[in-house]
């Protein structure tokens, strides 16, 4: 759901000419599905279009060809290296509450995907105000 809601808002400052957005998962056990058909149908509700997501797997050279990787939440990011430069966590942008994690929806029921998806709709809107005041990724106006 993340790369979805980031993508679209990405696209919606005007800065995807300079931030690509892409998603994987530290394990890999769903590479090449879609996604669960409860996020889907959340992210449906909701307006937009998760038909072509497809699960990857993080692999080493993702830290070489991205500047920034977000984790979902601690356990994640530990699989991931930890904390540095450019591995955050996804929540390190939210307003609410920062650096906590995003709870995992697949053993609840539909209104977690919900929650999470209005979450991560929050975030996205912070991490996209911090792109637009980082030099070199500037929006339509060529202004940061």
């Amino acid at each position: 759901m993340g790369e979805i809601v980031l993508r679209e808002r990405v696209d919606e400052a005007g800065l995807s000419r300079h931030v690509r957005v892409a998603s994987c998962g530290t394990g890999g056990w769903h590479v090449g599905n879609a996604m669960d058909h409860r996020a889907a149908s959340a992210l449906l509700s909701w307006g937009y279009d998760p038909s072509e997501h497809r699960a990857q797997q993080l692999a080493p050279h993702w830290f070489a060809e991205h500047d920034l990787l977000l984790a979902m939440d601690a356990a994640n990011l530990a699989e991931m290296g930890g904390r540095s430069e450019r591995v955050h966590l996804f929540r390190d942008h939210d307003p609410v509450a920062p650096g906590a994690d995003v709870p995992d929806p697949y053993y609840g029921g539909e209104q977690g995907f919900n929650d999470v998806l209005h979450m991560v709709e929050r975030v996205a809107a912070g991490l996209v105000a911090t792109l637009q005041r980082t030099p070199g990724v500037t929006g339509p106006t060529g202004l940061p």
